[in-house]
Formats: structure tokens, sequence, C-alpha cells
């Protein structure tokens, strides 16, 4: 890990009606960072001090996670407004723009910010999410179906939340240790943060009410934006032994995106930058660099 990583600060932003919180560390350019489920801005770790060297990171608690506000309104987790909270973030920090990073529900977001706001995206970086698209069509197929019963199960009041806190949120823990590929890349600390995240008053409901808001956000045009072709030069990066989402979901993107680089990643789960942090940042500081 560098040294840079006991430099990192955490600090606090108000924006479209909550407050956020986020771990930021360097200078320059804005990199805005988003975790996924069950997560927070920790799922981050390898790439802050990395970045930090060359850009403003900011790894941020989505609202409803860790130390950010957990409104409890379920349409408070609707994509029109987790975008709000990307735009209210940027402009706050007196930037225009931004490098984009997204991993899982934080990709879903980046991709659809970058649709609504493509002036405000120097570039997107998105990890195991395919393009929204990608993953409604999906939805419509027996395998993909089967991975995704998770989130037919989550629309279902209390007893998600129940599960996942039964013994001592053993389910936050299976999370990430059962699907990685290398169960070395979480340790105790590790799970012990998340489950400690996962924890916090009103985390777990609005955690798991993203996903009672996925039908909205990717079947109504009228709750996010028009799919139309990105312009914004894009990366996927993308573990192949992604057991929530197929491979087969990323093809055919170029069809949604221009400027499309797609990075595979062999013998690695769903939680690739965690589990081949030193592989992820390579590729992105070759498109960064725009060696890719």
């Amino acid at each position: 890990m560098s040294v840079l990583e006991g430099t990192w600060t955490n600090e606090y932003i108000t924006t479209n009606g909550v407050t956020l919180h986020y771990v930021t560390q360097g200078d320059g350019p804005l990199m805005l960072m988003l975790h996924g489920f069950p997560e927070f801005w920790y799922s981050w770790r390898h790439q802050i001090p990395e970045f930090a060297r060359d850009y403003k990171v900011v790894a941020l608690d989505l609202r409803g996670y860790n130390d950010s506000d957990k409104p409890k309104d379920l349409s408070a987790y609707n994509m029109r407004e987790l975008i709000q909270d990307v735009r209210g973030v940027i402009t706050g920090l007196g930037y225009d723009n931004c490098i984009l990073v997204g991993h899982d529900w934080g990709g879903a977001i980046a991709w659809n910010f970058a649709y609504a706001y493509p002036e405000m995206v120097e570039k997107l970086i998105v990890m195991n999410i395919p393009h929204p698209a990608k993953f409604a069509d999906g939805l419509w197929t027996i395998d993909q179906l089967q991975k995704s019963w998770y989130v037919f199960f989550f629309q279902l009041p209390f007893l998600p939340e129940l599960m996942f806190q039964a013994d001592d949120y053993r389910a936050i823990s299976s999370s990430f240790i059962e699907m990685a590929v290398d169960k070395s890349a979480f340790t105790t600390t590790d799970i012990e943060a998340y489950k400690d995240a996962a924890a916090k008053r009103g985390a777990l409901t609005a955690m798991i009410n993203y996903y009672r808001n996925v039908f909205p956000a990717f079947f109504n045009p009228q709750d996010r934006p028009e799919w139309g072709l990105l312009t914004v030069p894009t990366l996927m990066i993308w573990g192949e032994n992604d057991a929530a989402l197929g491979k087969e979901l990323t093809y055919g993107t170029e069809e949604y995106v221009q400027n499309l680089k797609v990075r595979y990643i062999p013998n690695c789960s769903h939680w690739v930058q965690q589990e081949k942090p030193e592989l992820v940042n390579q590729y992105m500081r070759e498109f960064l660099s725009g060696q890719a």
C-alpha cells in the first residue's frame, strides 16, 4: 500500500438536500469514486493513494451508506436523486467536470450521470456493471434472472434487513468472501469495516432501497436519462468470475458508447478493484494517459 495512505482525510458536503461523507486525498483535477453494494468509500482503499499522486481523489459514501445521510423515504433513492447528488458534489467542490469512477451500483449511477451531464465527465471508468440498457436486456434472460434472484428478494419489506442482520451480519461477510476468487483479498479488518458500516442506524434499509427502486431506474424512461450514444470516453473493467452479473452483459456495449475500451480480468470476481488492485490501477492509468 502506498505511503500516501495515511494522508487521506474525512470531509462532508451538503448537496441535493443531504449531507454526504467522503474521503479525499491529493490535489489537481477531480477524480470522483462511487462505490457499490454493500460497500462504502472503503472499497476504493487501493485506488485512493495511487491516484492521489495526480488527482484530487474523492471517494464518496453514497446517500444511505456509512456516514452519509440516510433519508427514510423510498423515493429518496431513485436514480434522478442519485444523479443530482453527484452533480452537487462536483460543483460543490468547485469543479466543472471530473474523472468519474464507479463500481456496481456506483457504476450504474456513473453511467446514468454521464448520459445526463456528459459535459461534466471528462472520462468514465466503470467496473463490473454493464451499460444500463444491457442490464435491462439481461433481465429478460434465464441466466441473468437466476443470477439476479436477490434483486427480487430485496423487493420484500423487512425480510432482507433481517437476513443481513442475522448471525452478526454474516451475509455481509459472505457477500465478499464467498464471491471472491482470491479469498485473501479481504482481511478480517476489511470485513469488520463493512459490517460496521452496514450496522449503522438506518443504513441497511437505505442500502436495500436502491434495489427497491431498481425497476423504475432501468425500465421507466421518466426516472432516468435517455440511453442514446454516449460520447464520453469510457473504460469498462470486468472481473470475469462475477457471480452476480454475467460477462455476456458486456457484449455489444459499443452500440451505446462511441469511444469504449473493455478490459477483462480472468480469475477475478465482482469485487474487481479490491481483488486485483494492481491490475485495475494499471488499466486505469493506461486509459487516463491515452495508452489504451
